[in-house]
């Protein structure tokens, strides 16, 4: 019996499992073939990029060490090309510069020093800086005593000592009880070698950079007669009632809005934020010149910017800022040092509150000297004192200045707590005793 085979027919989904799987072996084939290639190109394409990357560095530190032999040789090469240019160029440059740059620019060579000597640069300088110097009697003054150079180079640093030891009682106790009349007030021979008529004040007043004003005071007030009560008195120099008045204003300093004063609403505002107190102790500058005309020697007694001062004193629209400096006073007084207090003190003129802006008024400007037990030096004494002064040490650094200031404070605070502590010794000594004399009389008498 035959037996017949019947024909497998495949199931139709086993055919599109077959054609599925062929799609995905040639997907796969693909992804990996694609995925080949995209890594061999980009690691050429980094391989190039830290190929080229490495060409600009190498580039770059030739390049750079090019420039630097450059550099080099041109600044030891001699300088043959600079009288090459016009000298009007450098002069018209250096016109333009400040004292602290004029004076470095001079140093570079010999040609840029000799016309950086040119007294009309320095002219211009001290003119920028002090206005008071725009004056013909000043300017001829300046000329007599060496030259506006000569002048910015002794006027620009600020007067500093340290001669401002630390702390020693012993050294001071004494002053001035043991000191004769003679001793003290000095010798009328010796002063007659220093003339009141030969120092000459210059002043001049910024607030936030702008000149607020610019006199002049020649001599001494009060100081023309060797009897008068000058030299034995408390010196002090009331620069407004004394000072050359111009004859476009009255003499007087007002600082306003349009000067960069903050908007003052009423005072009892001010008493809370203090706004218009830290603006003036932030923006005020001052410069106090002293000029010798017969030692031809000026010095700046001014510590540029402020010190201290007192707010809302004596009254409410009152503020005082102390500038100063310290000057040296050995053979003059017992103390080695004194404290030159330049005062200036405004007053609120008028308020937001009042319907006008807010404007200010200088009504004192003035200068005294003080020892270190805070007693005023007279007349004849203080001559002295600012004689030595003109030939002082004096510095650029402003943060030396103030710590020479700070040291002579601390030193002379310690010195009123010791002083303060000896007359409580001495009282307390007087009790017992008047208790002791009380209790021995009653006793004797009993």
């Amino acid at each position: 019996m035959l037996v017949r085979h019947s024909k497998l027919v495949p199931h139709p989904l086993s055919h599109l499992f077959l054609c599925t799987t062929r799609v995905f072996r040639i997907i796969a084939n693909a992804q990996i073939k694609i995925f080949t290639q995209s890594f061999i190109y980009l690691s050429l394409i980094s391989f190039n990029l830290a190929c080229y990357f490495h060409f600009l560095f190498f580039f770059h530190v030739v390049l750079l060490s090019y420039l630097s032999q450059r550099i080099l040789a041109m600044s030891v090469a001699p300088v043959e090309s600079i009288p090459a240019l016009s000298s009007d160029v450098f002069y018209d440059i250096f016109r333009r510069l400040d004292g602290a740059t004029l004076a470095s620019a001079a140093c570079t060579c010999a040609t840029l020093c000799s016309i950086s000597k040119e007294e009309s640069l320095w002219e211009n300088v001290c003119s920028s800086m002090w206005p008071s110097t725009n004056r013909e009697d000043v300017k001829s003054l300046i000329s007599s005593i060496g030259g506006f150079r000569k002048f910015y180079a002794d006027c620009f640093p600020i007067v500093v000592n340290k001669e401002v030891v630390e702390y020693q009682p012993n050294n001071y106790h004494e002053y001035p009880d043991n000191w004769t009349e003679a001793e003290y007030y000095g010798d009328m021979n010796e002063s007659e070698n220093i003339c009141p008529s030969d120092f000459v004040s210059k002043i001049d007043i910024r607030f936030k950079g702008k000149p607020v004003c610019s006199k002049v005071l020649w001599g001494i007030p009060n100081a023309n007669s060797y009897d008068g009560w000058f030299y034995n008195c408390p010196f002090r120099i009331d620069f407004l009632t004394y000072a050359d008045r111009d004859d476009n204003n009255d003499g007087s300093v007002h600082l306003s809005v349009s000067d960069g004063l903050p908007r003052v609403t009423s005072m009892e505002r001010e008493r809370k934020d203090g706004k218009l107190w830290r603006e003036l102790c932030e923006g005020l500058q001052l410069s106090w010149i002293i000029v010798n005309k017969k030692m031809k020697q000026a010095a700046n007694l001014a510590s540029w910017s402020p010190l201290g001062g007192q707010r809302h004193w004596p009254t409410d629209r009152d503020f005082v800022i102390r500038f100063g400096s310290v000057l040296p006073a050995k053979d003059i007084l017992p103390c080695p040092v004194v404290e030159c207090i330049l005062i200036m003190k405004f007053r609120v003129v008028h308020t937001e509150e009042e319907g006008v802006q807010t404007s200010l008024k200088l009504t004192e400007l003035s200068m005294q000297l003080e020892d270190m037990e805070g007693a005023h030096v007279n007349g004849r004494n203080s001559l002295h004192i600012l004689k030595d002064a003109l030939s002082s040490r004096r510095s650029k650094n402003y943060g030396e200045v103030l710590e020479s200031c700070h040291m002579y404070s601390k030193v002379q605070n310690e010195l009123k707590e010791e002083k303060m502590r000896n007359e409580s010794r001495l009282d307390r000594l007087c009790i017992l005793s008047g208790i002791a004399a009380f209790m021995t009389f009653w006793y004797c008498v009993l």
